[in-house]
């Protein structure tokens, strides 16, 4: 009998498991008397039956084969058909996934999980729910992900989906812009991995680099740094392609976010190469757009290098399924590299598509798609409408919390409102990058001095 069959055979209740065994009994056409045969008394069969008794595992295999069905059947309540049957259609929802069809993933799943067969799957109810959620993130709905990822977070064993689904939480956590709870759940998980001695997986190598960005984005670019650090020795020590290629990446961005592009973009090409030889397609994609962004980011800027970088990125990111915020992150590279070429019109539609469509799900997105259709509307000395689209942007970036992120567009914005002359506006935006830094005013922090009488 399987070790996850014997674990089940200990704890399952035993009124449920006799139930079920009378069921198959009945079904059969046999009587206790046969059951039982010269195995064991008539009256044990009885009480097993009737949940009195638990039966041992050479029994319980006993019982199975005269009753002709199997272990599986008895103590999971499922013909192993039927459990074969939504292992696959799982299998499918994954492929629809990382196909591009995370709607369908979703339609898929949802059959599945309320199907009554799951209720005693468990195992197989997990694994849906953590498909469940990638596809939530994939189509942008970052809450409802966050509910399935706490539950499972609350209810799974720590083991190697379990860490990933940390990972996921952490991540969507810092995509909405709760760093504080994306920072918390990290570190839980790194307890329990130097618990029980996972450091070296490539699953806690991924954790603690999507920590490392959380702790980026609330401004401590120093510890962020050393973490990647950290995990990029890690990687080396345990030769692990997959690891490697995610903490030189993870690096890579940091140095960037730094204003350090130079630095960042061999930290990207290395890592390219070290995932172009696995067949993580998304994440290839994915790295493609961070160098073409890295080209647009040089002194002076690669934008011939990085479109094609970029174009090419992006047909594999809608082959492979690939995340609204990743798609959004390609598209505005693309328009700013089609502005820095003197495609005007192409970088203005390019822009304003994307803008409308992340506008209510990434704010942070769509006020950097408005900068950049600021940006352009001053190089056809549209004046106006460039005060317009940098007030679209102010307003979007006056909802978000503070972070690296928005404190950088703020920094960039206020650049912009002083090239219009909006020197006010320009101050204001300089406030809020500061704020968005965690920086205060001075007169928040001067202390009253105490009195003598």
């Amino acid at each position: 009998m399987r070790d996850d069959l014997v674990d089940l055979l200990r704890t399952i209740d035993s009124a449920v498991l006799g139930e079920r065994i009378r069921t198959a009994r009945l079904r059969a056409g046999l009587t206790q008397s046969q059951v039982a045969g010269d195995a064991v008394s008539v009256g044990y069969v009885s009480r097993i039956e009737s949940g009195q008794r638990r039966p041992d595992t050479g029994l319980m295999a006993v019982i199975a084969d005269r009753l002709a069905v199997t272990v599986d059947e008895l103590l999971l309540g499922v013909a192993p058909d039927r459990i074969a049957e939504l292992r696959l259609q799982l299998d499918h929802a994954e492929l629809a996934l990382a196909t591009g069809s995370p709607d369908e993933t979703l339609e898929i799943v949802g059959r599945i999980l309320v199907d009554p067969a799951v209720e005693d799957l468990a195992e197989l109810r997990r694994s849906a729910g953590y498909v469940r959620a990638s596809a939530l993130e994939a189509t942008g709905d970052l809450q409802e992900a966050i509910l399935v990822l706490e539950d499972l977070a609350e209810a799974s064993p720590p083991d190697l989906d379990w860490i990933d689904g940390l990972t996921a939480l952490s991540r969507c956590y810092r995509e909405s812009g709760e760093l504080g709870r994306a920072i918390e759940v990290g570190t839980q998980g790194t307890r329990h991995i130097e618990e029980y001695e996972l450091d070296g997986l490539d699953e806690a190598i991924r954790l603690s680099l999507t920590v490392a960005a959380a702790y980026y984005e609330q401004g401590d670019a120093a510890y962020a740094a050393r973490l990647c650090q950290r995990a990029i020795d890690r990687a080396e020590a345990v030769a692990s392609p997959v690891a490697k290629a995610m903490a030189y990446w993870n690096s890579s961005v940091i140095e960037s976010m730094r204003g350090n592009a130079s630095a960042a973009l061999p930290m990207t090409r290395r890592a390219l190469a070290v995932i172009e030889a696995t067949e993580d397609a998304r994440n290839i994609a994915r790295l493609r757009t961070h160098l073409g962004i890295l080209q647009l980011r040089l002194d002076p800027p690669e934008p011939q290098e990085a479109l094609e970088l970029l174009t090419h990125a992006a047909d594999e990111l809608a082959f492979t399924g690939a995340g609204p915020a990743d798609l959004a992150d390609n598209r505005i590279a693309q328009a700013r590299a089609r502005f820095l070429l003197g495609d005007v019109d192409g970088a203005r539609r390019q822009a304003s598509e994307t803008a409308t469509v992340v506008r209510s799900s990434m704010p942070i997105l769509a006020a950097d798609a408005f900068a950049l259709l600021g940006q352009i509307a001053v190089h056809e000395d549209a004046l106006d409408t460039a005060r317009s689209h940098f007030q679209e942007a102010v307003l979007l970036l006056s909802g978000m919390g503070a972070d690296r992120a928005a404190a950088q567009l703020w920094f960039e914005l206020a650049g912009l409102l002083e090239s219009v002359s909006e020197p006010a506006a320009a101050l204001d935006a300089y406030r809020r990058a500061a704020a968005a830094t965690g920086l205060v005013a001075p007169s928040s922090r001067r202390m009253t001095p105490a009195t003598t009488r």
